[in-house]
């Protein structure tokens, strides 16, 4: 009598356990889609490394766009 309530116990207990990890698992918040903030900015290109950044941190001189100072000085003394 006290094995099978034992055994009746064991079952409860691993059945518990069985449903537990399934809630878990399917009530898991499912991860968002980052908002996207503010507008798309238009990307140019370094002329001395080729570094993508945006137009508005970039450094321009003559129709030229650098990522640096140092950039637009090594490509000035290289031109």
């Amino acid at each position: 009598m006290i094995v099978n309530l034992a055994r009746l116990v064991i079952i409860a207990l691993a059945v518990w356990v069985v449903v537990q990890a399934l809630r878990r698992l399917l009530h898991r918040p499912i991860p968002s889609q980052p908002a996207m903030t503010g507008t798309a900015k238009n990307m140019v290109r370094c002329d001395h490394c080729g570094l993508h950044l945006p137009e508005s941190e970039a450094i321009s001189d003559h129709g030229k766009h650098f990522c640096c100072k140092e950039h637009r000085h090594r490509y000035s003394e290289s031109a």
